[in-house]
């Protein structure tokens, strides 16, 4: 039986391209700094994403936390959205890594209001009674599938320009969020001074990130992420997955929007279920399920039985993810699997 992983992005496997450029990566010792393939790695990604400099890491909740742990002073304030992966999603590092206080806004499907973004700002930094605001964080594609508007994100980098505080984007899907909005990359990434995206997920490495921003800023990067226990040796034989990743893999997440769509679009004929059907920007699919009175868990198992992975319900919510290694024949297995199981 063929395995359908609908849970996350995050599933995918290299592809054999990315095998191969493994198998015969050209090495060294990134602490110290001569692991070509990362220099490599890390010249093309900051070019890509219009910065002067970039540095590879482990992973995309350690990209955004060594941006915070870099960007700010112990006990700063950091003003982003409640529904973010940094809230939601890292474990409260921001508090046990950087050492600093979370400002969350209420967002518009993920999109913070400028005028709020800007009241919360600490304007008297000198004051006794307050901390100053260190950081302004930003996600797109947010990772509710939705992504947040060009002009959302100038009116905020212009309010931080003017404030002079400095704008992180966690951009861990941001390909994705490039292809929806049909813009370069760099037209997005020109709204902040740090970047942190994936070359994982939907681009099908196995394993890293890379955060980008200025050369002083990525130098002073380099120190904390030695710190965080980020400073790997031959680190090179993952880089080279990511080199296929950033080269090969990007111009073909269309297709994985493309398979939500379809997914999303048969899902909706299904009367007993409820498709956001107006926020699949990216390859993510929310839905309610109530009405058919199925069990969330009996649900997972039947799937399941059928080689369809799937998460329980979160939140009143069921999520599917497509990626790479889902077809459009998958998606079409995927449907009348469902309707399969409910009718019974």
């Amino acid at each position: 039986m063929k395995r359908i992983d609908l849970r996350s992005d995050t599933i995918t496997q290299p592809t054999q391209k990315m095998r191969d450029a493994m198998y015969t990566a050209v090495v060294g010792d990134d602490v110290y700094g001569d692991d070509p393939t990362v220099l490599e790695l890390e010249a093309y990604a900051a070019k890509l994403v219009g910065k002067e400099t970039a540095i590879f890491v482990p992973s995309g909740t350690f990209g955004n936390q060594l941006a915070l742990f870099t960007h700010c002073k112990r006990g700063d304030e950091v003003i982003l959205g409640d529904d973010c992966h940094i809230v939601v999603h890292e474990v409260g590092a921001a508090s046990v890594i950087a050492g600093v206080q979370l400002r969350t806004l209420v967002t518009d499907k993920g999109a913070l209001n400028p005028e709020e973004v800007n009241r919360r700002i600490r304007k008297e930094a000198e004051d006794i009674h307050y901390p100053s605001t260190g950081l302004i964080c930003i996600e797109n594609a947010h990772s509710n599938g939705c992504v947040i508007s060009i002009e959302n994100m100038n009116k905020i980098y212009e309010i931080a320009k003017e404030k002079e505080v400095p704008v992180h984007l966690d951009g861990a899907r941001i390909f994705n969020a490039a292809i929806h909005l049909n813009v370069n990359v760099e037209e997005i990434t020109k709204y902040c001074d740090s970047v942190n995206f994936c070359l994982s997920k939907g681009l099908c490495a196995p394993i890293g990130s890379i955060l980008a921003g200025s050369e002083k800023f990525i130098e002073k990067a380099k120190k904390k992420r030695k710190l965080m226990g980020g400073g790997l040796r031959q680190a090179g034989f993952l880089a080279a997955a990511g080199l296929v990743a950033l080269k090969e893999m990007r111009e073909r997440l269309i297709e994985d929007h493309d398979h939500a769509k379809l997914l999303g679009e048969e899902l909706s004929k299904i009367p007993s279920i409820k498709v956001y059907l107006d926020d699949i920007h990216i390859n993510m699919i929310f839905f309610e399920m109530n009405e058919t009175g199925y069990d969330s868990d009996k649900f997972v198992d039947e799937m399941g039985k059928r080689g369809i992975i799937i998460n329980p319900i979160e939140d009143g919510l069921m999520r599917f993810v497509t990626n790479y290694w889902v077809s459009t024949e998958d998606v079409h297995y995927v449907v009348e699997s469902i309707k399969e199981i409910i009718s019974k």
